[in-house]
């Protein structure tokens, strides 16, 4: 591309013109300036070399100032970029913490209900070893132990025809069984039967 030249190198140019078309012609020059024999010419053209000098550094001068700032701006272009991935960085790590922090909080809320969770366990297994350990209660209101036997549930079995076939009451087989539930019994299922009367 071709740049404009600077005011100092027209001016330096303009000024050597001037100087060369006053240098003395002797076929032109009349009996005053043979006299005087200035030297007026001479420093015209001199002073055209200074400023032709002068505008020639200073444009090779605006040059490399121009080529740094041509560098400068790759470099500010480039930091600009990292600003920017910077930032997105910042932005993403933000996000990152917030979803930690959600993660941290219902993880800890989910701690604190299986912590609730096995305090009710807890005092339910306290009541079932406490109720164990007192003596059961028959249908006439005397203790009922359970004995060394045990039955094994089969397929149509209840509460009424085990008592019958091992010779016990409802009453005395659901005392020594507080845990099972009669009304869904399952096959294979162990259940304790009272200790025989004497």
């Amino acid at each position: 591309m071709t740049e404009p030249l600077p005011l100092s190198i027209i001016s330096a140019c303009l000024a050597l013109r001037i100087g060369i078309f006053s240098l003395p012609n002797s076929s032109n020059m009349d009996t005053i300036s043979r006299e005087n024999n200035s030297m007026l010419p001479v420093g015209g053209i001199i002073v055209g070399v200074i400023a032709l000098a002068l505008g020639l550094y200073s444009s090779v001068s605006i040059s490399k100032v121009k080529n740094q700032l041509n560098a400068q701006q790759e470099k500010v272009d480039k930091i600009d970029d990292i600003a920017s991935q910077v930032s997105a960085a910042s932005a993403k790590a933000d996000s990152v913490k917030t979803s930690l922090d959600s993660v941290a909080k219902q993880t800890q809320d989910a701690f604190t209900a299986v912590g609730n969770s096995i305090g009710t366990i807890q005092a339910q297994l306290a009541k079932i070893e406490e109720s164990s350990k007192r003596p059961a209660r028959g249908s006439h209101g005397e203790a009922v132990v359970a004995g060394p036997g045990e039955y094994v549930i089969r397929s149509g079995d209840t509460g009424a025809r085990i008592a019958r076939s091992n010779g016990c009451s409802v009453s005395d087989l659901q005392a020594v069984n507080p845990s099972v539930d009669w009304k869904r019994l399952r096959v294979g299922q162990k259940i304790k039967l009272p200790e025989k009367k004497s």
